[in-house]
C-alpha cells in the first residue's frame, strides 16, 4: 500500500466533526501546485484558492479584476498538489451577484474544469438565491461575511466592520441564513471579537476567522502575507511566521554575485 492511500481527506463533515469536538480548523491561501504541495504536506485542513490570488498573483489593487477562467487555472493547479486538505475556491467577483443560473455555471464550471471539492461566495441575504442554487447541486458553499474584499468599494475601506449594532445584527441574521441554506462553513473576515464569539456560539457549522479574534471554529491568513513573501501588507492580525522576502533576496543576490564572479558553476557543477 502506498503512502499516499493511507492518507484521510478532509471532508466537511470531518470539519463538522472538529467543531463538534471543538477542535480548531487550521486554513491558509494557495494559488499554486509547489506552494499547495507544501501547505498541505504540513498538515492544514483547508487550503483556500482565494480571489486575493487577484493580488498576491496578478499585482492588482483589489480582488475584484480577477476572471473565472483565472480562478479555475489557479484551482486546478492547486488541486494536483493536494493529497488531504479540503480545497474551496472563491467564485470571483461578477461571476455569481445578481443572478443565481449565472452563480450555477460558474460553481460548476470550477467544479468540473479544476476539481475542488467547494465554492465560497461573499455575502449574506443578498445573494441567498444563488447560494440555494448552487447547493441545490450538491456543490458545497462556504460562506463569507464582515469586511468582504469583492464590495470594497461599496464600503470604501477595509476597516473592521460590523461594530454597529444594526451591521452586527444582520450579520448574525446572515450567518444563521446561510447555516440554514445549507452552506458547511462561513469565513468571518475583521469584525470584533465578541460579535465572532456569539456567531460561533449560536452556529452549528464551523466559523473561520480573519481578523475576526480566537474564538472562529479556525483561523485562515494569506500564505503570502503569513510566509513574509509579501511585506507592505501589515494589518494587526496578521503573525508573520517567516521572513521569506529577506531569505529570497539574499539568495538571488548571492546567485548574480556567484555568476558574476564566474564561481557558479563550478567544476562539480558542470558535466
Amino acid at each position: 500500500m502506498s503512502v499516499h492511500s493511507e492518507i484521510k481527506r478532509i471532508t466537511t463533515h470531518i470539519l463538522q466533526e472538529m467543531k463538534n469536538r471543538g477542535e480548531k480548523i487550521s486554513c491558509l491561501t494557495a494559488y499554486d501546485y509547489s506552494m499547495a504541495r507544501i501547505v498541505d504536506a504540513a498538515g492544514v485542513d483547508l487550503i483556500l484558492v482565494g480571489d486575493s490570488a487577484s493580488n498576491v498573483m496578478a499585482g492588482h489593487e483589489t480582488t475584484l479584476p480577477i476572471t473565472l477562467d483565472q480562478m479555475i487555472y489557479h484551482a486546478s493547479s492547486v488541486v494536483k498538489g493536494v493529497k488531504r486538505a479540503l480545497v474551496v475556491v472563491d467564485i470571483p467577483f461578477g461571476s455569481y451577484q445578481g443572478n443565481s443560473s449565472e452563480a450555477l455555471r460558474s460553481a460548476i464550471r470550477i467544479m468540473k474544469e479544476s476539481g475542488a471539492h467547494a465554492v465560497k461566495m461573499e455575502g449574506g441575504a443578498e445573494i441567498k438565491e444563488s447560494i440555494i442554487r448552487v447547493l441545490s447541486a450538491g456543490i458545497p458553499v462556504m460562506g463569507h461575511l464582515g469586511l468582504t474584499p469583492q464590495s470594497i468599494y461599496k464600503f470604501g475601506t477595509y476597516s473592521v466592520r460590523a461594530k454597529e449594532d444594526d451591521e452586527a445584527t444582520k450579520l448574525i441574521e446572515d450567518a444563521k441564513m446561510l447555516e440554514q441554506c445549507g452552506a458547511f462553513s462561513v469565513v468571518l473576515e475583521k469584525i470584533p471579537a465578541v460579535l465572532t464569539k456569539k456567531v460561533s456560539e449560536q452556529l452549528t457549522i464551523p466559523t473561520v476567522g480573519i481578523g475576526a479574534g480566537p474564538d472562529a471554529d479556525g483561523q485562515i491568513l494569506v500564505v503570502h502575507d503569513m510566509l513574509g513573501i509579501n511585506k507592505e501588507f501589515k494589518p494587526r492580525f496578521l503573525r508573520r511566521y517567516a521572513d521569506l522576502d529577506t531569505i529570497m533576496h539574499e539568495a538571488i543576490g548571492q546567485y548574480v554575485a556567484d555568476v558574476k564572479a564566474v564561481d557558479f558553476p563550478n567544476a562539480k557543477e558542470s558535466y
